[in-house]
């Protein structure tokens, strides 16, 4: 197979000429040229080791016959972000590793592409990046980290709400810091990165084993390997992202979504990707899959599990050979292999009914999200129903309303915040913030302070995958955009029915438009550089916060 830059040609002389000074020989300037797309840095834990896993890739494309030139991108930690203006740069990231994934792409005509992600908002970037250009392609993350003694990264923040409670001393919360991270690989729980991890093969962009072979693991670099040949047989085939993500494989993540009890922000990133796919999605959908398929995983924070003993269970295929007893996916759609879903499901039975649950037997009989729409979130807000203790499910509670994350955070550990309140964090939307930040902060206190059963948290920003309890996000319209949450005021009534999919203000539809006409919205921060423009063309979050 020849390249699509041409190399052969009389007139490519001087792009030989660059390509030799590279040390690359005349054979490999005859063979397909598949580009590796790394996000290895040395600040994301989830991408330290990538560069080795690069290599494992490498390999791959070179044993099916392909020249493997390798490319990086960008990578924010979330975690070191978190509450502070770091994280207002988290999910516009996003757009950014998509865009400059294009930008490498079409520069230099390669013929294929493997991507390695790992971390928060680079594999929905990547796979943003993937739809766009349309070439063979494969997915290969860089795998979750252990979890040794039960922690992980929101034992640690919650643990600094059980300090601020008194509940415990600096002396154990060190020892903690210690231990909850034991390893390389994105965080250990079903949080956001290892959610779009295991979506990935549920999209059949993915093989098995992407989302929860462990990082650490001999079988992730022969998985890499794996990636490597695939990606070549793929572009022997043509077979595209067009040919993968379908509106038939989108609903087959949003089940496996449902089963898995995935992070809120699997919802933003898919409908982001159904956006530049051209694929209709709304988010009814959302609550039409979830009353249909069951929740099948608690695994951290919803339960004591984490990704490490998915895979020991049998992995995301396990689950999804499960759902197939109930006919809740489409076993037509086909994966990166070349097969139909139907035909790769009976090769991965479940190993561990505790871990993952028969299709009869389920946490519950819904799946792990919900949307929850009335007048204080017209377009919908999300929030993760498997994360929620059944006493919260229900719930009418006093309003104590707050412009931003610092100062919630602050009335939280001074005392301020009591059971029974409704905490309101608004202008964070993907405009207000900008940004929309991820607040795991706010929901990590209240859940250490042991007020996670009392207290309810609203947000037109977002949560991290790590929360817990009734933390709804996303409230759409935003705040910066007039939507009901910015006049909210402290002592009002706010009734939650998440079983119901509602969630409304107490306040007579008069009142609500006296204070629209009477209250000015809150004047924009100033913002310069990318931020300014981010805000600028950002959609709401009810429509994936994508650039227009």
């Amino acid at each position: 197979m020849a390249n699509r830059l041409q190399l052969e040609e009389l007139s490519a002389a001087p792009k030989r000429a660059l390509m030799n000074a590279m040390g690359y020989t005349t054979e490999q300037m005859r063979r397909p040229l598949v580009g590796i797309v790394n996000s290895f840095n040395e600040v994301v834990p989830g991408h330290i080791h990538l560069s080795e896993l690069a290599r494992a890739v490498k390999d791959g494309v070179l044993l099916a016959g392909g020249t493997p030139m390798e490319f990086n991108t960008i990578g924010v930690c979330d975690g070191l972000a978190m509450g502070h203006t770091g994280m207002k740069y988290s999910l516009p990231s996003r757009e950014l590793i998509a865009d400059s994934i294009e930008c490498m792409a079409r520069a230099h005509c390669f013929d294929a592409l493997v991507f390695l992600p790992n971390c928060d908002k680079i594999v929905p970037g990547m796979l943003l990046a993937a739809a766009r250009l349309d070439l063979p392609c494969v997915f290969v993350s860089g795998g979750p980290m252990l979890s040794l003694d039960g922690s992980d990264l929101n034992t640690v923040f919650e643990a600094v709400g059980a300090c601020h409670a008194g509940k415990m001393n600096q002396e154990t919360l060190s020892q903690l810091e210690e231990t909850a991270c034991p390893s390389c690989g994105s965080c250990s729980g079903m949080f956001t990165a290892n959610s779009m991890n295991c979506l990935c093969e549920a999209l059949g962009i993915a093989l098995p084993g992407n989302g929860s072979i462990p990082a650490v693991y001999a079988q992730r670099k022969r998985l890499a390997k794996q990636a490597g040949e695939t990606v070549m047989a793929a572009l022997r085939a043509d077979l595209k992202p067009s040919d993968l993500i379908t509106e038939e494989s989108v609903r087959n993540a949003l089940a496996v979504d449902m089963a898995l009890g995935c992070s809120t922000n699997s919802v933003l990133h898919l409908f982001a990707l159904a956006h530049e796919m051209g694929l209709t999605v709304d988010l009814d959908l959302v609550n039409e899959i979830s009353e249909r398929v069951p929740n099948l995983c608690r695994l951290a924070p919803a339960g004591n599990y984490h990704l490490q003993d998915l895979w020991t269970a049998g992995g995301v295929y396990a689950v999804m050979n499960e759902l197939t007893k109930g006919n809740r996916l489409n076993l037509d759609v086909k994966t990166v292999t070349g097969a139909r879903l139907g035909e790769v499901l009976p090769n991965h039975p479940v190993k561990d009914h505790a871990v993952i649950r028969p299709l009869e037997n389920p946490y519950a009989a819904s799946g792990g999200l919900a949307v929850l729409f009335g007048n204080l979130a017209p377009n919908g807000a999300v929030v993760k129903r498997s994360a929620v203790k059944d006493s919260m499910l229900t719930f009418t509670g006093t309003a104590k309303v707050f412009d931003g994350e610092e100062a919630a955070i602050q009335a939280i550990y001074g005392g301020a915040v009591q059971a029974g309140d409704v905490v309101v964090i608004r202008y964070e939307g993907p405009a207000g913030g900008p940004g929309m930040r991820e607040m795991l902060g706010p929901t990590s206190a209240i859940a250490g302070m042991g007020l996670d059963e009392s207290v309810a948290l609203i947000t037109d920003g977002r949560f991290s995958g790590a929360t817990r309890g009734a933390a709804i996000g996303h409230v759409s319209p935003e705040a910066a955009a007039g939507g009901a949450i910015a006049f909210v005021q402290d002592g009002d009534q706010i009734q939650i029915d998440i079983p119901a999919h509602s969630m409304n203000l107490l306040v007579t539809e008069g009142e609500l438009e006296t204070r629209k006409r009477e209250r000015p919205l809150r004047t924009p921060p100033k913002e310069t550089g990318y931020l300014k423009r981010y805000r600028e063309r950002v959609s709401s979050a009810d429509k994936g916060a994508v650039i227009t």
